[in-house]
């Protein structure tokens, strides 16, 4: 019992970070592409997540020993997670607004449920069918019936693909997590989606001295790499490893929340009746999820 609360708090924790995370990466999207800022999000994380590992195995005397094939599948979790579908969180951010983006990345859980059927074997029964058609009419309805929908329909489109593949990482970061630490897989995982996005960082129109001559860019660059990188993606990790898959994502609903608040208070955001019946959607089929596993 102990053990799953902590985790509830770890997961809980990481979901409002990320809500929040949006209204940080809007911003910042006016002057720093996309992939630009995922890589620096990623040098300022695996800088002070590599720095902690080094100090916790330093003052345990260990140093821990990671086989061939966990390489492989961490690498996975990089490339998929990391890479893949952050890229799409914030080129959809990008050209959708901030609570948009947090609603519709909040039906993972959904498809985590479906993965984990596939790949951790967990039972896949009537009430998470029902679960997943109700949050997929949610998502259809946000995207579908938003006043704004010709405008946005790009963006809403690639955060749907972020959802997929987030619920791709939570499913494997579950399976490492029965060989290996979460601050390991979370360290090494982010040093290896840094590799991937490096080529793609170069490949794109760049102004450093912008950057660092903006002390609001910086501040948020500092905020997204520390605390929403490093330490929720270790939240999220660590609360997936003490809990089930499944039930562990379905704390990612408290991210639009945040989203919705936030964007509403500090971005001028509106929130369209599309949002509120997509969102009652995704609430009940969450809560249906939620009562099966319980």
């Amino acid at each position: 019992m102990k053990k799953r609360l902590i985790g509830s708090i770890y997961l809980f924790l990481a979901a409002s970070i990320w809500g929040g995370m949006y209204v940080v990466s809007k911003y910042i999207l006016q002057f720093v592409p996309p992939v630009t800022l995922v890589w620096l999000r990623y040098v300022i994380a695996f800088t002070v997540l590599f720095i902690v590992l080094m100090f916790i195995q330093y003052k345990k005397g260990s140093k821990v020993v990671i086989k061939k094939k966990d390489w492989l599948l961490i690498a996975w979790i990089g490339f998929i997670g990391y890479f893949i579908s952050i890229c799409l969180q914030f080129i959809g951010t990008k050209f959708s607004d901030a609570h948009m983006g947090s609603l519709i990345t909040a039906s993972t859980p959904v498809f985590v449920i479906l993965f984990a059927r596939f790949i951790l074997g967990e039972l896949f029964t009537r009430k998470k069918i029902i679960s997943l058609v109700l949050a997929t009419a949610g998502v259809i309805i946000v995207i579908g019936l938003d006043t704004m929908f010709m405008k946005h329909i790009l963006g809403n489109i690639v955060l749907v693909g972020a959802a997929v593949t987030w619920a791709l990482l939570s499913v494997y970061v579950k399976v490492a997590s029965k060989r290996l630490d979460s601050l390991s897989i979370t360290t090494y995982a982010i040093l290896f989606a840094l590799i991937f996005t490096t080529p793609f960082m170069m490949a794109q129109h760049n102004n450093f001295s912008l950057i660092l001559g903006n002390r609001q860019i910086m501040l948020g660059l500092i905020y997204l790499g520390i605390v929403s990188t490093a330490g929720a993606f270790f939240l999220w990790n660590k609360g997936i490893e003490l809990m089930d898959a499944g039930i562990g994502s379905l704390f990612l609903f408290f991210q639009p929340v945040t989203g919705s608040i936030l964007g509403w208070i500090y971005l001028g955001e509106k929130l369209t009746p599309s949002f509120f019946i997509g969102g009652i959607f995704i609430v009940i089929a969450v809560c249906i999820a939620a009562k099966e596993d319980s």
